[in-house]
């Protein structure tokens, strides 16, 4: 009796907490970059001059207010100023990932550079060193995600290294991701939404280490829509690179525009309709519950079918 009397204490309390969780509308849950509000910061990770960034998202969930589910430890938007970057450094137990959307940058893993053209990318898996450099004279749009493996737990060690004046090599000896509209493929009524899309899995599961499991590129005419759809095991970022139009999670709709970062978490239905007069472009970012969630979806219909779309 004992035992069932605790068990129903601890349901009761259970059931408490959620009834106390605040309800954030989505509006406010969405992140907007705005860079009146970007923070000035010198020598990130001890890498040459300076950077202006913002968090989309941060592990608090914007103050507590959301969480995905999942272990998304941050999303940063901002620039890297000129002749400025990340100097090199490893995280053990994270994945990180730099995109540039414009300009040119260096990014270096594992001591190797070379120059990637915007709008681009690098993974930078668990224990591999990396850092980013811009050498031009004019700022180039930036954003970092990083995702953990271990709850609350973010490491990092530096080597003090700004990685100026690298030398460079011609071809990359590591991952790269290049979200060119003319890799997209056409797309009829993806997870049930109106019309062709173009889209594209631009990363799939294989490539991290991490629950981390896709990025996917994604344009969407004027007209059509993707969804609505729901992922019990997935969560996942929209964010919108170029365009605007309507996001509905969990059954709220909301406007977006460019630079605004939709979460949808664990579960949540979601769907993105275009309504504009101009295509609405999107990065979508998808995190797994676990580890477990993402082997299962490795080996589903919808990642092998995904996939081969490249």
């Amino acid at each position: 009796m004992k035992l069932y009397a605790a068990v129903a204490l601890l349901a009761f309390s259970a059931r408490a907490m959620a009834q106390t969780v605040p309800v954030v509308p989505l509006s406010q849950r969405i992140g907007h970059t705005d860079p009146s509000k970007y923070a000035h910061n010198a020598a990130v990770h001890n890498g040459a001059g300076a950077m202006d960034y913002m968090p989309l998202f941060d592990r608090s969930g914007h103050g507590g207010k959301f969480n995905l589910g999942t272990n998304l430890f941050f999303l940063h938007r901002g620039v890297l100023l000129p002749h400025s970057g990340i100097g090199a450094h490893f995280h053990n137990y994270c994945e990180e990932m730099f995109v540039i959307f414009d300009g040119e940058a260096q990014f270096t893993i594992d001591g190797r550079t070379s120059t990637l053209q915007g709008p681009a990318g690098a993974p930078l898996r668990l224990g591999h060193s990396h850092g980013i450099y811009n050498p031009t004279g004019r700022k180039v749009q930036f954003m970092n995600i990083n995702v953990g493996t271990v709850p609350n737990f973010y490491d990092a060690f530096n080597l003090n290294d700004p990685r100026v004046g690298a030398p460079l090599d011609a071809i990359p000896t590591f991952i790269t991701m290049h979200l060119d509209r003319a890799l997209l493929h056409p797309v009829a009524h993806l997870d049930g939404g109106t019309g062709t899309v173009r889209y594209r899995r631009a990363l799939d599961p294989s490539i991290f280490f991490t629950p981390w499991s896709y990025v996917d590129h994604l344009l969407l005419a004027p007209g059509t829509s993707i969804g609505p759809v729901s992922r019990p095991d997935m969560s996942e970022v929209y964010y919108v690179m170029n365009g605007e139009g309507a996001a509905t999670i969990g059954g709220e709709t909301a406007r977006i525009h460019s630079g605004d970062a939709v979460p949808a978490g664990l579960g949540e239905s979601r769907a993105l309709a275009n309504d504009g007069p101009a295509p609405l472009e999107l990065m979508i970012i998808g995190i797994a519950r676990d580890m477990a969630s993402k082997r299962a979806y490795m080996a589903s219909a919808d990642n092998l079918a995904r996939t081969g779309a490249k």
